[in-house]
């Protein structure tokens, strides 16, 4: 999508073509619409919009019913924070008593949606004519306000806001990098804004080793999903590491001071099963602290106990046995109980859960959850109930 037709679509009359491409698509094949379409507009702007409708679509997962009067790029979507994940994110500003924000390489604007209902005055910057166009869109589409403008954020003097926040783009020519020296911005900067008041999203896998002194990582899963981690520094790092896990009744969230350790011990009657937050903030001793139990082994992100507890950081499941580790001792323990489905949960140990659902080759009408893992360094197969 250029710029000139994604202006076009803001006009009343490129409006008035996205509401009639939707009422189309509705009772007609995509083709005859296409084609409907470019006999009564410009055809760079029919793409434009049926575009602009088959990215609603998918934003909806993301945005929610705002995705329907908002605007998107492919790639702009897809990089974009999910708005559960961006207003939490915007909460915490607030509460740092955030008045002033600049974006650095805004995109198509979500963060600065989140931070601007939150009460902050925004602004945003991004080298994309088109997304500076979208981010600028979205605002005016959410009656929010906020100023956006074409610019490199490494030459944005950003000390005039209270805080400065980034999401370096994390894709190179060869597709997505894990390695921050080919972010945009590079690593060498992010290290010098987080040298003052500044937020930085970054992928979830990033190593610890890699966060400077005093800036604190925050590890944030949705829905039970891990979707990023963001480094605050300055006065808004509060801790060292921190998971934080956004439910639809609200979120919870640890850290380091929660977490006194704990013991590996043998399975009981329960087993948790982190979320992938904790796992990555490293405080899956913090879990097993609450739920008065301790690890399946030093190395495995299991956690068991005696007693049955609901934890937002955690999965439960009463342990109902132990069952042959070794296939074909296995595929007989499940035939003997009339098991013929098997959601298999695997962790530490070498093996492919399609596979080996498919060997397995069960015929009974019974479902059931397997847990491979190692207990103290021991191939296990532990046959569980979800609480």
């Amino acid at each position: 999508m250029d710029l000139d037709s994604f202006r076009a679509l803001l006009t009343d009359d490129g409006q008035a073509l996205l509401a009639r491409a939707a009422d189309l698509r509705a009772d007609g094949d995509e083709l005859s619409v296409q084609s409907r379409l470019r006999r009564e507009a410009d055809p760079a702007v029919v793409a434009a919009a049926l575009t602009q409708l088959d990215l609603r679509e998918r934003a909806v997962a993301k945005f929610g019913p705002d995705a329907q009067r908002m605007y998107f790029t492919p790639d702009g979507l897809e990089q974009a924070t999910r708005h559960t994940v961006a207003t939490h994110r915007a909460a915490r500003l607030q509460a740092f008593g955030t008045r002033t924000l600049v974006d650095l390489g805004c995109g198509i604007g979500g963060d600065l949606l989140a931070a601007a209902r939150a009460g902050v005055v925004v602004a945003g910057v991004d080298q994309d004519p088109v997304r500076v166009a979208v981010a600028e869109a979205n605002l005016a589409a959410l009656e929010l306000p906020g100023a956006v403008q074409v610019a490199d954020a490494t030459a944005i003097d950003h000390t005039a806001f209270d805080i400065a926040f980034a999401d370096p783009a994390r894709r190179t020519g060869a597709g997505r990098s894990f390695r921050p020296e080919d972010w945009t911005p590079p690593w060498t900067w992010v290290e010098t804004l987080l040298a003052r008041d500044a937020c930085v999203k970054v992928a979830p896998g990033i190593p610890h080793d890699l966060v400077p002194d005093g800036v604190e990582a925050e590890w944030v899963s949705d829905g039970g999903e891990v979707k990023e981690a963001a480094l605050w520094a300055g006065r808004t790092a509060t801790c060292a590491r921190r998971a934080t896990v956004v439910r639809d009744g609200g979120l919870a969230t640890l850290t380091e001071e929660d977490d006194p350790g704990a013991e590996v011990r043998e399975v009981g009657a329960h087993l948790y099963e982190p979320d992938g937050a904790v796992i990555r903030a490293g405080l899956v001793t913090a879990v097993a602290a609450g739920v008065d139990g301790g690890l399946v082994d030093p190395h495995i992100a299991w956690v068991t106990s005696d007693s049955a507890f609901r934890t937002p950081f955690a999965r439960g499941y009463r342990v109902v046995e132990e069952l042959p580790y070794r296939e074909k001792q296995l595929k007989a323990a499940l035939r003997e109980r009339g098991i013929g489905r098997v959601e298999i949960k695997k962790r530490g140990v070498d093996v492919v859960p399609e596979q080996l659902r498919k060997r397995l080759d069960l015929t009974g009408d019974a479902a059931a959850t397997l847990v491979l893992t190692r207990v103290a360094g021991r191939g296990t197969c532990l046959l569980v109930e979800p609480f």
